[in-house]
């Protein structure tokens, strides 16, 4: 290498270089806090990634960028920048009923006579106190208790179980674990794939395609039901904090253009859009993107999921030992973590489009960053920019001052950090709360 270039190798090193500063020491692997910035590259199609039944459909309503989510390609913007962008999809949800592509939520079965007793194994809620036909979000942990996956599990019947889940392929682990315990229980990816229909409008197109007794279905309830003469069952859930639903196909490489279609022609009498999953909403909401707010080094005790540890769980599950070791810890003092999310309410321009870093927080002008954002977006009804991210646990209360470094294009002045706020999380009510939600409105303890 000659000296120019390794000079101008040193340069973009240095113009964009990692921030140990930022006390990972608790970690095996650091998160990778390089400030790069958008570097656009063309996605490549190959048959190494997956294309969902759905992926031809979502072409046609225009899908224009995707990146990959449990190996399967996945659609992430419909409506292009200079026309709006990923807020004109937001209006979309929050005032009317949208459709999106979700299949990339693969469903793992576990069914067999030992199906309730395997799942109790794995997740850290009691699977058994689950009645057949209703869900619940749950979490799923390795032995050091750092979280594998946080699906939303649908119990189907008396011995069959779905998990939904989120971006971490987690089949082939299952069946390790069973290949020790030997639970008499089949586990495999079956031929489902869900879309969500999310917005306020939600209910009149879902009652309109399956009847009125859908409007009776409670929240995480189930149902089943059929869609252009197809079976599917319907749960109500979703990514966004708003009335929503999913819609689980069943045989969806067969039949899903039949399922699609008929979703929106329904939809036309309230103005449904195809869309994106709805980051923004769900930032506002507080819930967690796995991958980019959590990975398999993150106990549940960090990111306000202490709620799905249940103390009163008397059944073993993996990583139990090491979760009420954390409590214990953290109860005396001394967590065994140097960072936990915080909701933040942050200056600067509207955050229109998702992060390509993890930017970074500060507590002084002149200070080395302590922290970094996971998510950060505009929310129009607070008007003002959020954000979900990591703070030491010292910086962690609620009215904390801090700075966050933004790109110029959302700074407020280049190069200088804007004001920043710990606030509480959810940034907003939601119209369909979550779990940790509802125990805060029951004044229980959502974080132990």
């Amino acid at each position: 290498m000659s000296n120019d270039a390794a000079f101008a190798v040193d340069a973009a090193v240095s113009a964009h270089p990692n921030h140990p500063s930022v006390d990972q020491s608790d970690r095996k692997v650091p998160i990778n806090l390089r400030q790069t910035g958008p570097t656009p590259v063309e996605l490549l199609i190959s048959t190494r990634i997956r294309k969902s039944p759905y992926w031809h459909l979502s072409m046609a309503a225009g899908c224009w960028r995707a990146e990959v989510y449990n190996r399967v390609y996945h659609p992430r913007g419909y409506v292009k920048p200079d026309d709006g962008g990923a807020m004109v999809e937001y209006d979309a949800l929050v005032n009317h009923v949208t459709m999106w592509n979700v299949a990339v939520e693969r469903q793992i079965q576990v069914k067999g006579p030992d199906a309730a007793a395997f799942v109790n194994f794995v997740i850290t809620r009691d699977a058994t106190k689950i009645p057949v036909m209703r869900a619940r979000y749950v979490i799923l942990c390795n032995e050091a208790g750092g979280i594998l996956n946080d699906p939303v599990l649908l119990r189907v019947a008396e011995d069959e179980y779905w998990f939904s889940l989120s971006d971490s392929d987690l089949q082939l682990w299952l069946q390790g674990v069973n290949v020790g315990k030997r639970f008499d229980v089949r586990i495999a990816e079956i031929d489902v794939a869900p879309v969500q229909i999310q917005g306020p409008k939600s209910l009149d197109v879902m009652v309109d395609l399956f009847g009125p007794e859908l409007a009776d279905l409670p929240s995480y309830g189930l149902m089943e039901a059929t869609v252009a003469g197809h079976p599917v069952i319907i749960s109500q859930t979703g990514f966004t904090g708003e009335k929503g639903y999913e819609i689980y196909l069943r045989d969806a490489t067969l039949h899903a253009e039949d399922m699609w279609n008929a979703v929106l022609e329904a939809g036309k009498a309230h103005n449904l859009q195809v869309i994106a999953p709805a980051h923004h909403r769900r930032v506002a909401a507080g819930i967690l993107s796995w991958g980019q707010d959590m990975d398999n080094e993150t106990l549940p005790f960090q990111v306000n999921l202490g709620y799905q540890v249940p103390r009163t769980k008397e059944a073993d599950y993996i990583g139990k030992a090491a979760l009420e070791r954390a409590r214990q810890q953290i109860e005396a003092g001394n967590p065994p973590f140097q960072l936990v999310m915080a909701g933040l309410r942050l200056g600067g321009r509207p955050i229109d489009e998702y992060a390509p870093d993890f930017w970074l927080i500060r507590e002084t002008l002149d200070g080395e960053p302590v922290g970094f954002l996971t998510s950060p977006w505009w929310s129009p009804e607070l008007e003002t920019n959020i954000a979900l991210g990591y703070v030491p646990v010292r910086l962690s209360a609620i009215d904390t001052k801090l700075l966050v470094s933004l790109p110029d294009r959302f700074a407020e002045i280049p190069g200088v950090p804007v004001d920043a706020t710990v606030v509480e999380v959810p940034f907003r009510p939601s119209l369909n709360p979550n779990q940790r939600e509802l125990l805060k409105k029951r004044g229980l303890d959502a974080a132990l």
